[in-house]
């Protein structure tokens, strides 16, 4: 009877942890049994002086594990495919638990690793997609294969990034540009950063001055050219000789062309004067193209008004009844008749007796030389005639 009541409360006691641990407040977790289900709960007899201290190094494990594996779910990086897993896990209880901690989470991993990695290619350039391919063929590595995809994707990427400008540079650069962007592209990635710090700005300050020295040399007005001349004999950064010829070399030019518009309207005619001021008025542009070609059609205009006052030639108003009087008017306007008419376009006009142009042509024209000479030669005929007929008349009388 005594040896029973002994095994009763060793029973007793060993089962004791197991009945507190699968109480209500374990039960919430997602493997714990239903309520209702729970054992009843149970007072022990006293243990004996020499009873075992109960191990609970089992579930203490479990707990853990399922913490572990519900922070592993929630990482960022954790596919649906790797919760699936974790949820799995717990539901199936602390072997399964443990199984999916020590292997199946890095197998998994790994494999997501792999993915997103191979989502990387359709936007890759050159460089990243020979690293993509070769990281997936460098073995079952989970740290390569994560140190690549949170470091090396993006070193990769900007230098793909960098080939791209540099290349864009050497195509639209000058000469030492082009130099020094051919050179960074041989070079290491390191290189074509430095060039793209640094030494893309020094190349352009070469080529600036080369073009600064170009403008000069093809530019009449005094603004800009002096303008040059001092930023050259100084010590100007490439970032002042940049701005120089992206801004301040078209606002000088302007000045030069305000200048240069208001000498030549000076003394001229209306509508030169009228197009200059309608152009000092303007924009820039406005005043680049009276330069160009609006002065030459306002003469052109001041030109033709001034002919239209002249009096037609051959027609001053007499009937021509009378023989001498008629041969004295033809003799007047066969002497007009030679007479040459310069226009601002240079275009020259010589006309005969009917008034029909004899030939049209611009200055140098050897055409106008034989025209002109034709028209001397008229004059010359009339006055011999209108000679001899005196002559004659005189004798007679």
């Amino acid at each position: 009877m005594k040896f029973s009541r002994i095994a009763a409360a060793v029973t007793t006691a060993a089962l004791a942890p197991a009945v507190l641990i699968a109480s209500p407040a374990f039960a919430a977790g997602p493997d714990a049994p239903a309520v209702g289900n729970q054992p009843a709960p149970t007072t022990p007899d006293q243990a004996v002086p020499d009873q075992a201290v109960p191990d609970r190094t089992v579930p203490d494990q479990a707990e853990e594990d399922r913490k572990t594996i519900l922070a592993i779910i929630a990482h960022p990086m954790a596919s649906e495919f790797m919760k699936e897993a974790g949820r799995k896990a717990i539901a199936d209880g602390p072997k399964a638990m443990r199984k999916f901690i020590e292997v199946d989470q890095h197998d998994i991993r790994m494999d997501d690793y792999r993915i997103a990695i191979l989502r990387l290619l359709p936007d890759a350039g050159p460089g990243l997609k020979a690293g993509i391919n070769k990281v997936l063929s460098s073995g079952d590595d989970i740290e390569k294969l994560r140190h690549f995809y949170d470091v090396t994707q993006h070193e990769l990427r900007g230098d793909d990034n960098n080939k791209i400008e540099i290349s864009r540079l050497i195509d639209t650069g000058g000469t030492a540009v082009k130099e020094a962007g051919k050179k960074a592209l041989k070079g290491t990635p390191a290189d074509r950063a430095e060039f793209l710090k640094t030494g893309r700005h020094l190349a352009q300050a070469q080529d600036d001055l080369v073009e600064l020295a170009r403008i000069d040399e093809g530019w009449d007005g005094p603004i800009l050219s002096g303008a040059i001349s001092k930023l050259m004999n100084g010590s100007p950064t490439p970032a002042e000789l940049r701005h120089f010829l992206e801004v301040t070399q078209y606002e000088l030019r302007d000045q030069d062309n305000r200048v240069a518009i208001a000498r030549i309207i000076d003394g001229g005619g209306p509508e030169l004067t009228k197009a200059g001021r309608a152009a000092l008025a303007g924009t820039p542009a406005d005043r680049t193209e009276f330069l160009k070609t609006g002065q030459h059609e306002a003469r052109t205009k001041d030109q033709a008004a001034k002919d239209k006052e002249k009096p037609a030639p051959g027609k001053d108003g007499k009937d021509g009844d009378n023989k001498d009087g008629g041969d004295q008017g033809n003799a007047t306007g066969a002497g007009t008749a030679g007479t040459t008419t310069i226009s601002a376009n240079t275009t020259v006009t010589a006309q005969g007796h009917t008034g029909a142009p004899l030939a049209t042509t611009g200055t140098g024209d050897h055409t106008t030389l034989i025209a002109g000479g034709a028209g001397t030669a008229l004059v010359a005929g009339a006055g011999l005639l209108l000679a001899a007929r005196m002559r004659r008349a005189g004798a007679e009388g």
